[in-house]
């Protein structure tokens, strides 16, 4: 028995942590159905974005399981090559969008860390406590910490482990939007269903640019974004989209 419960809405995989006793760290079991489960969406064609949530409004996740880490070593919620929960260091191809229900450390703060959206509820909490238990974020929280947190609150997160609020992460650019905890995954499904009625390739393709642009020169991200240019002009989805608004009518999209 997993502490991870799927639900389908619509196009929308939702991917919720449920052990709210243990405030929803991951020991090794559900770690890997994640993994399973994220891999799993990533290859459903009905899908086109996931969700990942926790159950309850104390815990979104509190890293992987410290009593399981006591008997048998730390380390187990790591898959090789994707990372904590098969999340952290994985290449998706499709959104990952957090609902950050309460608190998220250490791994569960480094999870969020690699989603593409945020949605937090206001009481939310959010860092890197592991300095306080000898360790520190290393599958990938202070990686993107230094990627998108100035240095001085970055370093003072990772060297003293104090948790944030919600809204500090806001101003930061590191959460999207900050909501009442009761609106929470209403909120997520309604942003996540409607980015897709637009195109799920331009989707991809814009977020694959993105992630590609940072860190280079701005001559080196025209250059990616124009070696895409002609086919994403001549592609389907830019005809629909072209000819959808020249008709005054919605646009249909293909799913590929």
């Amino acid at each position: 028995m997993t502490g991870l419960v799927t639900e389908t809405h619509g196009k929308v995989r939702v991917l919720r942590i449920d052990r709210p006793k243990a405030s929803n760290s991951l020991d090794a079991a559900t770690s890997a159905a994640l993994d399973a489960a994220v891999t799993e969406a990533e290859a459903d064609d009905a899908i086109g974005a996931m969700v990942i949530t926790g159950t309850g409004d104390r815990a979104f996740c509190a890293g992987m399981d410290l009593k399981e880490a006591a008997e048998h070593g730390a380390g187990h919620g790591l898959i090789p090559g994707r990372g904590f929960g098969g999340i952290t260091e994985r290449k998706r191809d499709k959104p990952l969008i957090a609902a950050i229900n309460g608190t998220a450390v250490a791994g569960g703060f480094e999870i969020m860390m690699a989603c593409d959206m945020v949605f937090a509820a206001e009481h939310a909490l959010m860092g890197v406590s592991e300095v306080k238990r000898g360790l520190f974020a290393f599958a990938g929280g202070i990686q993107r910490l230094a990627q998108q947190v100035p240095r001085a609150t970055a370093l003072a997160m990772i060297m003293t482990g104090e948790l944030f609020p919600a809204r500090r992460l806001y101003d930061l650019g590191v959460v999207t939007e900050v909501v009442p905890g009761d609106e929470l995954m209403e909120r997520t499904l309604a942003v996540t269903g409607g980015m897709l009625e637009n195109s799920w390739q331009a989707i991809r393709n814009g977020r694959e640019l993105y992630d590609l642009s940072t860190g280079v020169s701005i001559e080196q991200a025209l250059a990616l974004g124009n070696a895409w240019g002609k086919a994403t002009l001549d592609s389907a989805d830019s005809r629909e989209g072209v000819t959808a608004y020249a008709e005054k009518r919605g646009a249909s999209f293909g799913k590929d």
